[in-house]
């Protein structure tokens, strides 16, 4: 399908973005923790991402943030009445935490999408991520699947299937260990999982030690079979024991791919030839299509280096001529050595890599979340995109209303310990409702 083109849709950072580090795993999370956000700012650098991509050619969607505060979790949990937030704070903070996360700006973990050029019945699939390694993503799959469902609405085009059960076995982390590599986005392409951990193998190698491994290799294989993607479409990867205790909590922070081209660290893969050789032989055997694999040595650059710039949770995109661009934070150009690798990889042939784009999205990535967490990858045909629920592809008219709704509603500074003044939450329900109207998604968020 010629008309085939990818869409990022990227998470609108919501209201409540603060730094309460509670990602296990997650070394800027971790390190942040307590210091004061700024979710205007935080929003506002989001959506200037979003007009750069639009502004250079290519297609841009938005995603609605999950409703924050939920108080309803609160009150399940035997918190009531006006004083349920200072309550909270008392007795379970971490509870509140959670009720207030804004964890669903990354939307890398929203989901596992399979586009129509692979599945069995022509239709684009989609599985939310169960999310369950940590209790504040967990509660946004409820959401997360009803939103999904309503933008991605039409049956003739679209399936939903149900997030797997919430069980360790079965952890789901969605498309942030997912990456699909092809000729091209509307031509079949062969689809890498990649897992942490194996709870059926004996024998697997040395398991991290310092952090827990989040994605599991049943969640993977179970994501891979409601798609319809056999063994001829799918490759299952563990991801490398020391990067998980450097910091990878997700494979995105190590590797990205687009197209033919994996951009990778040499710690990505517990078993980096075995890997590679797996997607050579399923890429050849599709459509002759030839892997061209790019390799980062930790000579050039060591984890702690990759983790601290985020240099692997950058977004590779396609361009019109066959070339690629690179989407990089700006702690990218801070690192001297990742800076130096990033350079030589534009001298270095062959790959189509040709352009670096920085941008700063300094106040995700001080939680956390690079370029490539900010993003969900969705290849739709020119049927498919008129099919979309909403307003939700960028335009210069979105992007102004999007950027006024957040000059009107956000503040400017929050720290964990404004999460117990009931004025944020009056201020987020406000700014959630009139939101719903300009991303034409009423009923959106329900009543409170």
């Amino acid at each position: 399908m010629s008309d085939v083109r990818e869409v990022n849709f990227d998470g609108l950072v919501g209201p409540t973005h603060n730094y309460s580090g509670l990602a296990h795993g997650n070394l800027a999370s971790q390190d942040n923790a307590g210091l004061t956000s700024s979710p205007r700012q935080a929003a506002l650098q989001g959506l200037a991402k979003m007009k750069a991509l639009k502004d250079a050619g290519y297609l841009q969607g938005v995603i609605p943030p999950a409703p924050r505060p939920l108080l309803s979790t609160l009150s399940d949990l035997g918190f009531h009445g006006p004083g349920m937030l200072d309550e909270a704070a008392r007795e379970a903070p971490a509870l509140l935490r959670a009720a207030f996360s804004a964890s669903s700006m990354w939307v890398a973990n929203a989901a596992t999408v399979t586009p129509s050029a692979d599945s069995q019945d022509g239709k684009v699939h989609f599985t939310a991520a169960n999310l369950q390694s940590s209790l504040h993503r967990s509660l946004e799959v409820s959401f997360t699947s009803a939103m999904l469902a309503r933008i991605f609405s039409s049956p003739r085009h679209f399936v939903h299937h149900p997030a797997l059960p919430a069980t360790p076995a079965l952890s789901d982390e969605g498309a942030a260990n997912h990456t699909r590599l092809c000729a091209a986005h509307g031509v079949p392409g062969v689809h890498l999982f990649v897992y942490g951990r194996d709870d059926g193998d004996d024998a697997q190698p040395i398991a991290p030690q310092r952090f827990q491994a989040r994605q599991s290799l049943a969640a993977s294989q179970a994501v891979a079979r409601q798609h319809g993607l056999g063994d001829r479409r799918a490759v299952f990867a563990r991801q490398h024991p020391r990067a998980i205790d450097a910091g990878v909590f997700h494979n995105d922070v190590i590797a990205v791919g687009n197209g033919p081209v994996l951009l990778y660290h040499e710690l990505a893969f517990a078993d980096e030839e075995r890997t590679l050789e797996a997607l050579r032989e399923r890429m050849l055997a599709l459509d002759g299509t030839l892997l061209l694999p790019v390799r980062v040595p930790i000579e050039a650059v060591s984890l702690e280096d990759a983790v601290s710039s985020y240099l692997f949770n950058s977004q590779l995109l396609s361009n019109g001529d066959g070339s690629m661009s690179l989407v990089v934070p700006v702690e990218c150009q801070n690192n001297e050595a990742v800076w130096f690798a990033l350079q030589t990889l534009l001298l270095d042939g062959p790959n189509p890599i040709s352009e670096l784009l920085v941008q700063d999205v300094t106040q995700s990535m001080s939680n956390g979340g690079g370029p490539a967490c900010l993003r969900l990858r969705v290849a739709l045909s020119g049927v498919e995109r008129e099919a979309l629920g909403g307003r939700l592809l960028l335009c210069d008219s979105l992007y102004a209303d999007l950027t006024a709704w957040v000059e009107r509603h956000y503040r400017d500074r929050l720290s964990p310990e404004d999460l117990t003044d009931p004025r944020l939450a009056d201020e987020t329900f406000c700014a959630l409702e009139e939101l719903e109207q300009i991303l034409d998604l009423p009923g959106l968020y329900g009543k409170r």
